[in-house]
């Protein structure tokens, strides 16, 4: 009985906390705060399975997602078997490996919960080690990427050796995908403050008809101006602008490829997300 309760006192908690956080208008129109032990909840996640996307070294597997102690933890961890998948004679960089010798976790909304406009609040704790590509995005599912849009809200990788945290949008091209990118140096959190890595931060996306602002920690990190957006006559969904349509979240665990050469000594890897929060006006 008593621990029904202390449950019961947590989850409300936790709604007064994330109703307090609807300003500027807002109001809280769903969110999901991990108050509860196994996997995600399934009317709200769906996961990614194998070799996605990005000749990636993980296998994602929906057994690496795990609810507990009020947080989504994703794993990165060594695991060595077979790739079911595996066709020699295939020109698909997925099914020309033999083996799978990592696991990871990819959760998505994608026809669960999908939104237009509002302010999205995710709480986390990244791993930083080297080859750790965490990542707090969205997606359109009108068109084919990069029409159907993306917005990086975070990731985390190196460019020219130096880790990163970068905020970014992409749409349709005339030669691929555009993108409108920020990429701010991990020195400037951590010099700030050296335990920053070991720290939960807030990740804000403020998303209107004409702009997109992403925040971390309250700090503008770039503005995406929504009326530069629109798919180019070369790309598929030609003249229309992928933000404004619905979009579904991923929150994912990569390993390698962008991210850089995977420490392994540091495996396994958590990335803990404490609650996801969406407000509209």
């Amino acid at each position: 009985m008593l621990k029904r309760i202390l449950i019961a006192c947590c989850a409300f908690a936790a709604v007064l906390s994330a109703t307090a956080q609807a300003t500027d208008g807002y109001r809280l129109v769903w969110h999901d705060e991990f108050d509860y032990d196994g996997r995600p909840n399934p009317d709200y996640w769906a996961f990614e399975n194998g070799f996605v996307r990005n000749n990636e070294w993980q296998w994602y597997q929906a057994q690496n997602a795990e609810c507990r102690d009020g947080l989504l933890v994703i794993t990165a961890r060594r695991e060595s078997k077979e790739n079911p998948g595996y066709n020699p004679a295939s020109e698909k960089w997925g099914e020309k490996r033999e083996r799978i010798e990592c696991t990871s976790a990819s959760v998505i909304t994608k026809g669960k919960k999908e939104f237009l406009y509002g302010r999205f609040v995710v709480r986390a704790r990244i791993p930083a080690a080297r080859g750790s590509w965490p990542a707090i995005w969205f997606k359109g599912s009108k068109y084919p990427w990069p029409s159907c849009g993306e917005v990086d809200l975070m990731e985390f990788y190196p460019r020219g050796g130096h880790a990163q945290i970068h905020a970014n949008a992409c749409w349709g091209g005339d030669n691929g995908s555009k993108w409108d990118s920020q990429a701010v140096p991990f020195t400037h959190f951590t010099e700030k403050d050296s335990l920053w890595a070991t720290q939960f931060h807030v990740w804000r996306m403020d998303w209107e008809k004409d702009y997109i602002r992403l925040y971390l920690d309250d700090e503008l990190l770039n503005e995406i101006d929504l009326t530069k957006t629109v798919n180019s006559k070369k790309s598929a969904g030609a003249g229309d602008n992928p933000f404004h349509t619905p979009m579904f979240l991923l929150l994912n665990l990569a390993m390698g490829s962008t991210g850089g050469k995977v420490d392994e000594a540091a495996l396994p890897m958590h990335y803990e997300i404490d609650y996801v929060r969406v407000y509209q006006k």
